[in-house]
């Protein structure tokens, strides 16, 4: 039977934008495997359920199959089946589209602000 590092497998379905932040958090003991932190040396092995804490939130996945090479995020995705409870998938929704910034639009072909029109924006925003 196969086995592949736990952190090679984290970076390689794209959990982990990079092997050393995959690395990073098992070291930090944000992974659980059976309810153990484990190394990012595990050799993880197929149908293990692997716990997984970022920012707060904590995810729940299952190993579906091993690969060791980075591949891309429609490949990736079969390889590990996500078992996340619905209620911390929902918090984790909320708190992403809430955290980022949304910008501000123009209506097309208005071009740029002119100076005038940007002084009584920043006025409006409070910035000024």
């Amino acid at each position: 039977m196969k086995k592949v590092r736990l952190d090679k497998w984290l970076w390689s379905v794209r959990l982990y934008k990079s092997r050393s932040k995959a690395t990073e958090a098992c070291k930090s003991g944000r992974l659980r495997i059976k309810g153990e932190t484990v190394k990012a040396s595990y050799l993880l092995s197929e149908n293990e359920l692997i716990e997984l804490r970022k920012n707060g939130f904590t995810f729940q996945y299952k190993v579906l199959k091993l690969i060791d090479k980075r591949v891309g995020a429609p490949l990736a995705i079969e390889c590990y089946e996500n078992l996340t409870p619905p209620e911390e998938l929902k918090k984790y929704e909320n708190w992403f589209t809430s955290s980022h910034i949304t910008l501000e639009r123009r209506e097309k072909g208005s071009g740029r602000p002119t100076k005038k029109e940007r002084r009584e924006i920043e006025r409006f925003k409070g910035e000024w």
